[in-house]
């Protein structure tokens, strides 16, 4: 199985979301963690994320029920 990683650039791009904001995030444990690929080198699973904004959508399409 092929993994893709994505770096915090290409998250913020995909998220719209700030550096900060992917950190406080993950902090709370609302955000997928990142993963180190050894030194200060770190990324994200391209599944994780794309996991996460398809519970961002699914979870603003229920409160628009309301």
């Amino acid at each position: 199985m092929t993994h893709k990683m994505l770096r915090l650039p290409n998250v913020i791009e995909l998220t719209a979301l700030s550096r900060s904001s992917i950190y406080l995030r993950m902090s709370k444990g609302e955000f997928p963690k990142s993963i180190s690929l050894g030194g200060r080198a770190i990324a994200w699973l391209e599944e994780d994320v794309n996991q996460w904004l398809e519970q961002c959508i699914a979870e603003s399409k229920k409160q628009g029920d309301l």
